[in-house]
């Protein structure tokens, strides 16, 4: 890692070197083994798990509505978030690869960013989506059409592609005055800036992509709020369980997401003396947790997702027992056939 710490100091500006250095966990580089079959563990579940989603919301037609259009970004975030993440954090556990080249670096860096700004836009919208369903529940299917939808979709597209495309090319041409060494085991924006030298651009821009997503977040809470002031005023308590068990998957989502990522923003800003392998471990948490808990939250909160599940699943069970039915009916009627012609054979004797 001397190399590394000698391409550029704090009283030097350099260019980009052409690796990168990750931070693993250095509990874990002992047993690798275990560290590997743990991240595929929670890899394999998530990108399953999630692709169940899309499949049952693809070829369901009664599930082509808003939410459930909204759910679909949701799952392809998550499973994009957790691809984009494991083959450096395979390449730690597997071979102890510390070393990043930085063209690697740069992608990685733009994918987790974009699968990441995607679903803190998808939970915006799903928030503000139940709070126009249950706030103005008359008016819903006029205002959020599926036209209306798709373009709400494609703009979360944009937003995320608009916002974290610039950020490659500049963090690549922008001057490093600090050691290319990294505090995760992944590339992050706010981790690369950190080591340019002061009044860099690409450290500027970095700062203003945080600035736009800080902005609008704060409108989650404001959204569940203004549920919560409808779910209070309604007269019935059933009325209120029902009405809130729609939201309960969405809430879980969004806390499982933005706790974490606020426990981090936390620990860095007020710089709290944590150990490194707390903070790695916590960072873990916060991006691979949503896409391995989101999909069972909605495959068990929400009726409509579950049932298509289990209707999907049932045709086959069907369709065996069936099977087995009319073998039962091929046999006894071939064990009747040769019981009549024997007692027409002793008949015929007699």
């Amino acid at each position: 890692m001397s190399t590394f710490f000698t391409q550029a100091s704090p009283n030097s500006s350099t260019s980009m070197a052409p690796t990168f250095m990750l931070v693993g966990l250095p509990s874990l580089s002992a047993v690798p083994s275990w560290w590997t079959i743990l991240l595929i563990t929670v890899y394999i579940p998530s990108v399953w798990g999630n692709g169940t989603i899309l499949w049952i919301i693809a070829l369901e037609s009664t599930l082509h509505r808003p939410m459930y259009f909204f759910l679909s970004l949701l799952s392809v975030a998550d499973a994009g978030l957790a691809t984009a993440l494991m083959p450096t954090l395979l390449g730690l556990a597997l071979a102890d690869a510390h070393a990043l080249p930085a063209s690697a670096c740069l992608l990685q860096m733009f994918f987790v960013h974009f699968f990441s700004i995607m679903e803190s836009s998808v939970l915006l919208t799903m928030a503000l989506d139940r709070a126009l369903a249950i706030c103005r529940p008359l008016h819903y299917t006029t205002l959020l059409t599926n036209d209306v939808s798709s373009k709400i979709s494609v703009a979360i597209v944009f937003r995320s592609l608009g916002l974290h495309l610039p950020l490659p090319l500049l963090l690549a041409h922008m001057p490093y005055c600090h050691p290319q060494v990294l505090t995760h085991s992944y590339c992050l924006h706010p981790d690369m800036t950190r080591l340019a030298c002061p009044g860099a651009w690409g450290a500027v821009y970095s700062i203003f992509v945080v600035l736009s997503a800080m902005v609008l977040d704060p409108l989650v809470i404001f959204s569940y709020g203004l549920i919560g002031r409808v779910l209070r005023g309604l007269g019935s308590s059933e009325n209120r369980w029902k009405a809130g068990q729609t939201c309960a998957a969405h809430l879980s989502a969004v806390f499982f997401f933005y706790v974490p990522m606020i426990l981090l923003a936390l620990i860095d800003h007020l710089r709290v003396p944590i150990p490194q392998p707390a903070h790695t471990l916590l960072s873990y948490i916060h991006f691979l947790l949503p896409p391995l808990i989101n999909p069972i939250l909605y495959s068990v909160k929400m009726k409509e997702i579950r049932e298509r599940i289990l209707k999907r699943l049932q045709p086959r069970k069907v369709g065996c027992a069936q099977r087995g039915r009319c073998l039962s009916t091929f046999v006894g009627s071939r064990l009747t056939d040769k019981m009549l012609s024997m007692t027409e054979n002793s008949v015929h004797h007699t």
